[in-house]
Formats: C-alpha cells, sequence, structure tokens
C-alpha cells in the first residue's frame, strides 16, 4: 500500500476550517504539535524540538486505521467524510491496493482495543488520538463515546484529551 504517512497528511489537509485549515506545514506536523501540546500543556520549542513529520510507518498506519474507525464510529461515512476521504485518497496518489485496503477498513474498522494495544507510550497515543479527533466532527452520541473509549483505552489523560479539544475547536 502507499505510504500511510502521505494519506494521513492529505486527511488532515482535506479537513476545511479551523486548525486544519492551517495545516500548511502538513497535517503530520499538525497532529504533532496537538499531542505535544495536550500532552505538556505548552508549545513544543520554536528550534531544535520534535520532528513531528518524522512518524514511523507502523504508527501512520495505526493512525489511519483510527482516523477510519472514528469515521465509521457512527455507523455512517456521511457526505462530508467521503469528500475528505476522497480528496486524501486522490492527494496521496493511492494505488488500487491502497484503495482496497480503505474500502475493506470503511467496512470493518479496528476496534479500539485493537489501535490501543499497539500503540507504544503516551506520545503515540496522544499522536493517533489527535488524529482520530482532526478526522471527525464529533457530532453524534457514538462518535463522541468512540472519542471518550478511545482516550480511555490509551490512557491519555483528561486535560490531554481536552486540551485536543479546544485548540481543534479554537
Amino acid at each position: 500500500m502507499t505510504d500511510s504517512r502521505r494519506i494521513v497528511d492529505a486527511l488532515v489537509r482535506a479537513r476545511r476550517g479551523g486548525l486544519a485549515a492551517g495545516a500548511a506545514l502538513g497535517g503530520l506536523a499538525l497532529i504533532g504539535g496537538l499531542a505535544f501540546r495536550a500532552l505538556r500543556g505548552t508549545a513544543p520549542p520554536a528550534t531544535g524540538g520534535p520532528d513531528f513529520t518524522a512518524v514511523a510507518e507502523d504508527e501512520a498506519r495505526l493512525m489511519l486505521r483510527a482516523m477510519v474507525a472514528a469515521t465509521a464510529a457512527d455507523g455512517l461515512v456521511d457526505a462530508a467524510e467521503r469528500r475528505r476521504l476522497d480528496a486524501a485518497v486522490a492527494e496521496a496518489g493511492l494505488d488500487a491496493d491502497g484503495r482496497s485496503w480503505l474500502e475493506r477498513e470503511l467496512a470493518s474498522p479496528a476496534e479500539i482495543d485493537e489501535i490501543a494495544e499497539r500503540v507504544t507510550g503516551p506520545d503515540a497515543a496522544a499522536r493517533i488520538y489527535a488524529a482520530a479527533r482532526l478526522a471527525i466532527d464529533p457530532d453524534t452520541i457514538q462518535e463522541r463515546q468512540f472519542l471518550k473509549m478511545f482516550a480511555e483505552a490509551l490512557d491519555l489523560p483528561a486535560d490531554a484529551t481536552e486540551r485536543v479539544e479546544r485548540e481543534i475547536a479554537a
């Protein structure tokens, strides 16, 4: 399949409005910055800080699976979500195998625990949660419940998820 990092990056940039509209630096950088601020309560250093675009393929694949699971959490991929997915697929240059993988993932999304058990630490957990949150506008009870259960499965502190929410809403 095509590089998952490109798909995650394109999915975040396909989101219109708010924080993601300024993702000219890239979706992965936006996710990394959100996660950094969520866990530490402060912005990353202007120089010498972490390179948020240096995400391992395995972590990017988990982000992508979390984004798809969040998108499908309410049992319906609505028209706006589908447009974002289609735009990201086109931008990422997803090949036929990648498109098939994505359709299979949409038809049978990963379970929360399945994703959470593969997460390697608190920083990765915050990044994967931020990616899932950026994938949706939690406008249904099911989506809000998904995010709550996902944060719990990832062992994210409540203040970290609240910071992600505030930053996305700003």
